[in-house]
């Protein structure tokens, strides 16, 4: 048996491979297939447009995949599919980081529009179509929202009014001149699986074990590990300075008047921490590398 898993084509493609890798799967892609080989002979993988991988999903196509908030939305909003839809993991990264992304309205800077009440009877350029509709509707403010085949940056003043795109940095916006008005969505990647899928034991088990081992891949993500070893009289001292996922790990040494600890920190901390682990008493310090905590 094998479970048919969707892996995002485009954007997010490469940040989904990493983070397959750092779980433990490796996932190899030709330029001319897209049919993933990875090394795991109880997954299928194929690529999809994260904007597509929810129809996929839903019609029973895959088994389960990742895609967007935003287009989970995007696909309920146009009526769903054969199967229903849930979702197996929250899984907090981007193309170029690990957060979420926003789905913004934004308009030139030099134009009237300084609000969402100001687009009354103007057109909005967006690839997320249904979801744009759906926000103006709760505005109760009439316009008309038009599908962009990309570059929609450039659209506006000529082409449109103002668009709804999505964005992690908002650098690309400023960059057109165009300004932030509101935040018409958040939204970060899901694991997701249909429910014929969830039905059957041994495909539920599989699609949950690869949602613990991606989280857990999350988790680690920005974190090291630390060892040392300290003189029990100078425990106190070291302790007070170590922060952790929950408490530094304590072990006697053969040499009773020694300890050695194990502890979690955040990477961006350990070069001011380490000085002052060494000053505190530490010795035999080593920071390792984390490629999974699970929580």
């Amino acid at each position: 048996m094998t479970l048919k898993l969707g892996i995002p084509k485009g954007s997010l493609q490469e940040a989904t491979i990493q983070l397959f890798a750092r779980a433990g799967f490796n996932i190899y892609v030709s330029t001319r297939s897209y049919f993933p080989a990875i090394d795991d002979p109880e997954i299928e993988c194929m690529l999809i447009r994260a904007q597509e991988m929810a129809r996929y999903v839903c019609d029973g196509v895959l088994d389960a995949g990742l895609t967007g908030q935003d287009w989970i939305a995007e696909h309920r909003l146009g009526g769903g599919g054969r199967h229903s839809l849930t979702s197996i993991a929250d899984l907090v990264y981007a193309k170029q980081s690990f957060g979420k992304v926003r789905w913004v309205l934004a308009a030139p800077e030099e134009s009237r529009f300084r609000a969402p009440q100001d687009f009354s009877g103007a057109t909005i350029a967006t690839e997320l179509v249904r979801v744009t509709k759906a926000y103006f509707d709760r505005l109760s403010v009439p316009v008309n929202v038009e599908f962009s085949w990309g570059a929609t940056e450039v659209k506006p003043p000529v082409l449109a009014d103002g668009i709804v795109e999505v964005t992690e940095t908002g650098s690309s916006l400023r960059a057109n001149r165009l300004r932030i008005l509101d935040t018409v969505m958040e939204s970060n990647t899901q694991l997701v699986a249909n429910d014929e899928a969830l039905a059957d034991g041994w495909k539920r088990t599989k699609i949950e074990n690869i949602a613990l081992l991606l989280r857990a891949a999350i988790e680690a993500q920005g974190r090291v590990g630390l060892m040392l070893n300290v003189r029990r009289a100078d425990l106190d001292k070291v302790l007070a300075l170590l922060p952790a996922l929950q408490r530094p790990t304590i072990s006697s040494l053969s040499d009773e008047q020694w300890v050695a600890v194990n502890t979690i920190i955040e990477e961006r901390t350990v070069r001011d921490l380490i000085p002052k682990v060494k000053a505190a008493g530490g010795q035999g310090i080593v920071e390792y590398p984390l490629n999974k905590i699970v929580v």
